[in-house]
Order: C-alpha cells, then sequence, then structure tokens
C-alpha cells in the first residue's frame, strides 16, 4: 500500500470511527468543565473576530455544537463532515432547535472541498478540535481555503502541535511512549475509536502560517490546554475546583504569550485573508 493508499484508508477508518461514536459523543463530552472551557475560549477568540450575522463554513463539524452556538448568534453555517453519523445528530440537533434557515450541511471531506457544493465564498472558515489532525495532506486542505473566503474574511484553525507541555508528565509515570508521542510524530500516530485505528499528523502555527501567508495575513494565535490541563484528565476540575478555576484565569491571561501559545495540547490559530 503506497503512501496515498494509506492515508486515504486512514481517513475512511476516522469516518468509521466517528459514525460509530457520533449517537453517544455528546453524552461522553457535555459534561466535561474542560470541553466546555475550550469550547468557551475558541467561541470568545471567534467572535472578537467576526462580524455579525456571517457566513460560515464549519470543517468536521461534528454533531453541530459550535454550528448550533454560533445559528442562535444569528449566523450562517454551512456545516460540513466527513461521518454521516455525525451529520445525522447534527440535523437532528438543529430541527429540534428550529435553526434549519440557519444551518445547512454536507457530507465532505475536507480534503476534497474542490467538491463542496456551496462554494459561496465565507466571512469565517473554521475547523475546531483537531479535525485537521486527522489528514498528512494538511498542505493541500489549506491551499483550497482561500477561494472559499471572502477578501477580509477569516480562516480559524483548532489544531494540535508537535509538543504538549502536560503529556510530557506522563513521562513520570513511566509513560514514556504516551509522554513523547508527539515529538515521534513525523509518518503519523495512531489514535483509536471505537474499535477504529486511523493516523493522526501534528502541525505547528508556523506550518499553517507558511502555507497561507500568500493570500492571509496572521490576526492572531493562542496556545489552548497550555496552563489548563488537557480534558482527557476529566476528573482533574472535579478533584481540584478551585485549582483548576485558578489555571483558567492563569491561562485566560498567558494566551498569546509566545511561549505558552507553542506548547498546549492545541493551539487557536486565525488568518485574515487580503483584500
Amino acid at each position: 500500500m503506497n503512501t496515498i493508499e494509506k492515508r486515504l484508508t486512514s481517513e475512511s477508518n476516522a469516518a468509521k470511527a466517528f459514525d460509530a461514536q457520533s449517537s453517544v459523543f455528546d453524552s461522553i463530552y457535555s459534561s466535561n468543565s474542560t470541553i466546555q472551557y475550550k469550547r468557551d475560549r475558541v467561541r470568545e477568540h471567534i467572535e472578537s473576530i467576526i462580524p455579525s450575522q456571517s457566513n460560515i463554513l464549519e470543517l468536521n463539524a461534528g454533531t453541530g455544537e459550535d454550528a448550533i452556538y454560533f445559528a442562535k448568534k444569528g449566523h450562517h453555517v454551512h456545516a460540513t463532515d466527513i461521518s454521516e453519523g455525525m451529520q445525522f445528530e447534527l440535523k437532528k440537533k438543529a430541527g429540534s432547535a428550529g435553526l434549519q434557515d440557519y444551518i445547512s450541511t454536507e457530507i465532505c471531506s475536507f480534503t476534497q472541498l474542490e467538491q463542496l457544493q456551496k462554494k459561496d465564498p465565507y466571512d469565517l472558515i473554521f475547523s475546531n478540535f483537531a479535525g485537521l489532525n486527522c489528514t498528512g495532506e494538511l498542505t493541500e486542505v489549506l491551499k483550497s481555503l482561500s477561494s472559499l473566503t471572502k477578501p477580509g474574511g477569516t480562516v480559524t484553525l483548532v489544531v494540535m502541535p508537535g509538543f504538549c507541555l502536560w503529556e510530557t508528565m506522563f513521562a513520570l509515570k513511566g509513560r514514556f511512549k504516551t509522554a513523547f508521542r508527539r515529538l515521534r510524530s513525523k509518518n503519523g500516530v495512531q489514535a483509536h475509536i471505537e474499535g477504529e485505528y486511523f493516523t493522526c499528523w501534528y502541525y505547528s502555527p508556523s506550518f499553517i502560517y507558511e502555507s497561507l501567508k500568500g493570500d492571509f495575513e496572521l490576526v492572531g494565535i493562542e496556545g489552548l490546554c497550555t496552563i489548563v490541563p488537557p480534558s482527557y484528565l476529566e476528573q482533574f476540575p472535579e478533584r481540584f475546583p478551585r485549582l483548576f478555576k485558578w489555571l483558567c484565569k492563569m491561562e485566560d491571561i498567558y494566551k498569546s504569550h509566545r511561549i505558552f501559545r507553542n506548547i498546549g495540547d492545541y493551539f487557536i490559530i486565525s488568518l485574515q485573508k487580503k483584500v
């Protein structure tokens, strides 16, 4: 199997994994305080940039948590995902919320955006929580964004970098493979969800900036879960509520510091298309 075939297989497996998880996705993650902190941070970042009644293209939209949020704010969201199960849950939630006029859906991989039916262009193209880490073809994905973005429009991506300070602490427990998995990720790292294995890749803010700088200007970079522990340490907020609150406060202060923005579980990067 050549490299392209491996990557296509990995993408197919990722779709199967999220199909399998789609019906229980919200129940698994909705009560996680750290995930709510992450969502609030990303939404605050976006709302500081985009105009009212924006036209938004969301990649890897999942069950539509963010699409629903932005639609309720008066924005129009075209929510895409490769997973049919996730799209089913999203449509069901949008219907229950009476937001059909504000949310449209399309099954489309972000590696095939040239096949997107609704090309508009958009005020915002948005990918949350490491969806883009599921492709080893990120350069090609990024190349396709310019034609879909309005002049003056924004691209906001939430991506996992190649180093996470919190993960290195697993070395203290002798879990060296977990502690340094991102540092060994040149050819990708295996992820496992609902019995399906697929490959993840890690990317730096500079990689994304260099790929987009021809048509875009950097707006800002923030670290996410740099001081606040990653959401997979799900018991932390309940066991240490005061400490968790303090860590959130510290991260809010230092989120854009050049050191802290590069060592978290994620980073948020926004770029504006040149006029």
